[in-house]
């Protein structure tokens, strides 16, 4: 009889505590490190809205510029493609603007981040000069040659 009794207490019925918090723990740390990485992931996926967009608003002006050997508008007829209603400047989270003067051989266009892209800057000018302003949880600053894209990134 003193048999069965010791037999019947080394059945295990589920988990101890310590392994339900060891378990916990190991989510804990896990989710500690996927969470960051995966919205920096999340947030390049964003600001390449920004960077395809001007591309394609510099691609427009420069269409614009082959038809009236201007950047700046012509009239009430042929309006640059800054100038357009905010809704066609929209590229994602990013809105596209004209900035400085815009004249025969000159203009500066920029994307301006908002929500989750707040703090975020990216600028080209007829050139092809690229700059970009980045918000401080990446780092901060601002770089006069180059699109930062990525969390680190050097200028």
């Amino acid at each position: 009889m003193r048999q069965r009794s010791l037999s019947r207490r080394s059945v295990h019925d589920g988990f101890t505590l310590i392994e339900v918090m060891i378990t916990v723990a190991i989510i804990g740390i896990l989710a500690a490190v996927a969470i960051p990485a995966y919205s920096d992931y999340v947030l390049r996926g964003q600001i390449v809205d920004a960077t395809s967009g001007l591309s394609a608003m510099r691609a427009d002006m420069e269409r614009h510029f082959q038809d009236n050997r201007t950047y700046a508008d012509v009239g009430t007829t042929f309006i640059a493609p800054c100038a357009v209603d905010v809704s066609k400047r929209k590229f994602g989270s990013f809105t596209l603007e004209c900035t400085g003067t815009r004249d025969a051989s000159n203009f500066t266009i920029q994307a301006v981040g908002s929500g989750a892209t707040n703090g975020f800057t990216y600028k080209m000018t007829q050139d092809g000069t690229r700059s970009s302003t980045v918000a401080s949880r990446w780092g901060g600053g601002t770089c006069g040659s180059s699109w930062i894209v990525k969390k680190g990134q050097a200028c």
